[in-house]
């Protein structure tokens, strides 16, 4: 058995190209209930997540990458499965500095 050396860096200028066109050439990111096609079921859910407003300090932590990591992971996850998917930022004074402004 011959034995494949890894590179010490990842290279993802020679394989992310690649491995999207696969994916888009596979249909990966064509949901199967496409609200703008004429076969659209509005009785089929779609996969969403509503991203919080920044919170009030200001100062960003490593829970924000961690969570930010795992809501893309989810996104792409479901998208891949075929199912239409939105991310959408939450709305005017909603979310955790809903409390601090008052409810306004």
């Amino acid at each position: 058995m011959t034995r494949q050396e890894l590179p010490k860096a990842y290279d993802f200028k020679s394989t992310e190209p690649r491995i999207y066109a696969m994916w888009e050439a596979g249909g990966f990111f064509k949901p199967h209930n496409d609200p703008n096609k004429p076969d659209f079921d509005p009785s089929i859910k779609p996969f969403v997540i509503s991203i919080p407003p920044p919170n009030v300090t200001g100062e960003l932590h490593i829970g924000h990458a961690m969570f930010v990591s795992v809501e893309d992971l989810m996104i792409r996850y479901h998208r891949m499965k075929g199912y239409s998917t939105f991310v959408g930022a939450w709305f005017r004074s909603r979310g955790h500095c809903h409390a601090i402004n008052g409810g306004a």
